[in-house]
């Protein structure tokens, strides 16, 4: 099948849809972001990019920490709401009545109500235009435990949601599955 040349965009589909949890000025801040994603396994390692106004990005560079938070579908509306408003302006912990806790690192607010929680020590930084990608060493992870199965956390469980960018523009549920990973491409082996 042909291909038509749409020229270059951020268009990688579907993408997750997280809150990223920072202390800005002593108090506790929540952003959505879609664009993060592991990025090492040793150390654990996670990115997220920035623009460079956002007021969380602000909050991450004052401490050197920050969370990132995988909501539940039970809380699509919160999650779109802090990427709505700003917390120069709003608080949003308290506008969408979440808990707030803290971990290891004393400065990487969380969500209790977000069934993961992953706790983030920034040890990169890099400048790329329109963004600054952190990276931040996963120290600790924090799981409901009604959302593990043989002590991981179970994407059935935990329902978590992915933001397919426009045109479509929607919030959608994981779908079913389609294949056991690290076999079914096997069968091409046969």
């Amino acid at each position: 099948m042909p291909k038509v040349a749409i020229g270059p965009r951020t268009r990688l589909y579907p993408v997750p849809a997280v809150l990223v949890g920072a202390n800005v000025d002593g108090k506790a801040n929540f952003s959505t972001y879609a664009w993060c994603g592991i990025v090492a396994s040793s150390p654990p390692s996670i990115s997220v990019s920035f623009q460079h106004k956002r007021h969380t990005l602000k909050g991450v560079q004052q401490n050197g920490t920050f969370s990132v938070n995988i909501p539940s579908v039970d809380l699509v509306k919160e999650t779109d709401y802090c990427g709505l408003v700003s917390g120069r302006d709003r608080d949003k912990a308290a506008d969408c009545k979440f808990t707030v806790f803290y971990g290891k690192l004393g400065t990487a607010p969380m969500i209790e109500e977000c069934p993961v929680s992953l706790e983030c020590r920034v040890t990169n930084t890099l400048h790329l235009g329109s963004h600054e990608l952190i990276v931040g060493q996963i120290e600790e992870i924090h799981a409901t435990e009604s959302c593990l199965t043989d002590g991981a956390p179970d994407t059935d469980k935990m329902q978590p949601f992915l933001w397919a960018m426009p045109p479509v523009n929607q919030y959608c549920r994981f779908g079913e599955p389609i294949g056991e990973a690290f076999s079914v491409g096997k069968q091409l082996q046969e």
